[in-house]
């Protein structure tokens, strides 16, 4: 069953330019000169009830504008968008109560107020009854290990505690559809794994569905049940990550670290690259067969390991931007 429902959505911004210098500044009060922006183009997807959608793309693809349409912040010029039976931005008020977001570049949490403060002032801005709230809060304490930060004033937390209240905060009053924007942004590896950790986890637990926009693809690969690619404003991509290596003609990448310094012959379909024993081979596994990767690199050096594993999925991505096969 559908959960989000968008059908040939669009929005436009006009920009007012201005010219160079004084005389430019004085000729745009006379008569300003104004350029369109796409920032939609008839987008129409559909999102299943507890699903996890990759929503990616470049900077300025329109992102961040269709998580403003579907969270009420902003209307569209044009198509129409349903989001658990209810229209964004006509029943704003009661709209807000069902869903979260996390904008990973800002803060919904009170600055000089410890983290557990904010989370009770979110309780009564959501009219959240206590027992709800309590068991809400005890839950979301143990998946995301909140007991030392609950006292502790929110500017003195590390980005990473901070991002774990902030999901935290997200989610206080239940709700059944999760907007994260950049969840992972400026994050050490660490704490990544433990984001990436949690929202899998309450994805399983609570069935919401959720919404991710990243330019971390390895946030894409590990959480996402399918992908949206967004250029331009225009759905360019819609499937799995196995199908988009399949339809961008991705190729698979052979390291192999070997011993000696023969010369190993250039095998056809194969683009190496040697650096030091260590060889990375990219190839068409359609075309080239590893086998004789292998047999190439051993006629002239010993084999003391390899790993084989596809293309890294941010080249295929880039590539996919970039309106070219991989």
């Amino acid at each position: 069953m559908a959960c989000i429902s968008v059908s040939v959505l669009n929005k436009c911004y006009k920009l007012a330019l201005r010219g160079r210098g004084l005389g430019g500044a004085l000729k745009g009060l006379v008569a300003r000169e104004r350029k369109e922006v796409w920032a939609l183009r008839d987008v129409s997807f559909t999102v299943e009830e507890g699903e996890i959608l990759g929503y990616i793309g470049p900077n300025g693809a329109g992102k961040s504008t269709t998580i403003k349409i579907l969270s009420g912040i902003m209307r569209p010029d044009g198509g129409e968008c349903v989001v658990g039976g209810m229209v964004p931005w006509e029943d704003r008020i009661e709209h807000v109560r069902r869903i979260g977001v996390v904008f990973g570049q800002r803060s919904q949490l009170w600055w000089d107020l410890p983290a557990v403060e904010s989370f009770e002032l979110l309780r009564r801005m959501y009219r959240v009854p206590d027992a709800s709230y309590r068991q809400s809060l005890d839950e979301l304490t143990e998946l995301l290990s909140l007991g030392e930060l609950l006292p502790v004033p929110v500017r003195q937390l590390s980005l990473g505690q901070r991002m774990r209240c902030e999901l935290a905060a997200s989610l206080i009053h239940s709700p059944r559809i999760l907007f994260l924007d950049e969840p992972t942004i400026g994050l050490d590896a660490e704490a990544k794994i433990a984001v990436r950790h949690f929202i899998r986890e309450y994805n399983q637990r609570r069935t919401v569905t959720i919404i991710l926009t990243t330019h971390d693809m390895d946030d894409i690969e590990e959480l996402s049940h399918r992908i949206l690619v967004l250029k331009e404003g225009e759905l360019i991509y819609r499937g799995d990550v196995d199908g988009l290596r399949v339809e961008s003609g991705a190729r698979r990448q052979l390291v192999i670290e070997t011993s000696g310094d023969g010369e190993v012959q250039p095998v056809p379909g194969a683009e190496m690259v040697d650096s030091d024993g260590r060889l990375t081979f990219l190839y068409d596994p359609r075309k080239t067969d590893i086998n004789a990767i292998i047999a190439a690199v051993t006629r002239t050096r010993r084999i003391v390991d390899l790993v084989a594993a596809w293309e890294p999925i941010e080249r295929i991505v880039a590539k996919l931007y970039q309106g070219v096969r991989a």
